[in-house]
């Protein structure tokens, strides 16, 4: 595995490969989660690229940027053991001009659910996802479900600028709890773990409702904040088609259930694609 820092001798590097690359851009504190999109890109790819950068342009005043964990020996590890082919591994000085142009998120979707939350999270989130790819230039770029609004503008912007990697969503991964794999679940206590679940216990009530006929958004939301209500800090909870716009009955093959929740002081995400 050969690690990189610099920009140029990641595109240096590129311009040397023939075939298709799988690209997997993360954050680092690699996990189950992680190696399944690793895994995916080596079975559809010749050559796979990893990178591990910290955004700081997508966190915010007072999030956990600083604290974010970083476990960079395990990670080079992991990647290795993987059969990762080169690891991009950059600074943010590497990364960011001191005057720089702006990627936007769009005016509705951007700011919505996660976007409305954090407002300027997706444009700090494009503009790096942009430049990584950009510097990758793979044949197809592999992105987690979990982060279901972020995978949806990365695709519009796919589309809006004609990037030519394909953009491949891939299915969450859980532990054998049920609890959907995040870097920030190690901020959690075994307590705040247990009420955790209360995220996925929700969404599998969700999918018995739909299973079982139900198709009103307003009856499904319900019966998951009385689950949720007890054990977590509840966000949001909403039914939207894949363009994000809200449902008032689930249909399926064009239906996300998604949730936003506290649990002490970790917030975490989890949603469901019917």
């Amino acid at each position: 595995m050969r690690v990189i820092e610099t920009t140029a001798e990641l595109m240096a590097a590129r311009d040397g490969i023939a075939g298709s690359v799988g690209f997997v851009p993360t954050m680092g504190a690699l996990h189950e989660g992680h190696l399944s999109l690793i895994r995916r890109a080596k079975e559809e790819n010749g050559f796979v690229i990893v990178s591990i950068f910290v955004n700081p342009t997508q966190f915010l005043e007072g999030e956990d940027l600083d604290k974010y964990p970083r476990k960079i020996e395990a990670d080079m590890q992991i990647c290795k053991r993987a059969g990762v082919d080169i690891l991009f591994m950059p600074t943010p000085g590497i990364m960011y001009e001191r005057d720089e142009l702006a990627v936007m998120a769009p005016a509705t979707m951007g700011y919505i659910l996660e976007g409305n939350r954090r407002p300027g999270h997706f444009d700090g989130m494009l503009q790096v996802v942009m430049k990584l790819l950009n510097l990758a230039n793979p044949t197809a770029a592999y992105f987690g479900k979990k982060d279901a609004q972020q995978l949806a503008l990365i695709m519009q912007m796919a589309r809006t600028y004609f990037l030519r990697c394909r953009i491949v969503p891939c299915e969450i991964v859980r532990d054998g709890s049920g609890l959907a794999l995040s870097s920030r679940n190690v901020y959690l206590s075994p307590e705040e773990k247990q009420r955790a679940l209360s995220l996925s216990r929700s969404l599998k009530r969700a999918t018995k409702m739909v299973m079982t006929g139900e198709r009103s958004s307003q009856k499904i939301e319900a019966v998951m904040r009385e689950i949720l209500e007890n054990e977590t800090d509840i966000e949001y909870v909403e039914i939207v088609d894949r363009a994000f716009r809200p449902l008032e009955e689930v249909e399926i093959g064009n239906t996300i259930i998604l949730v936003a929740a506290w649990v002490g002081t970790t917030r975490l995400i989890d949603n469901l694609w019917i």
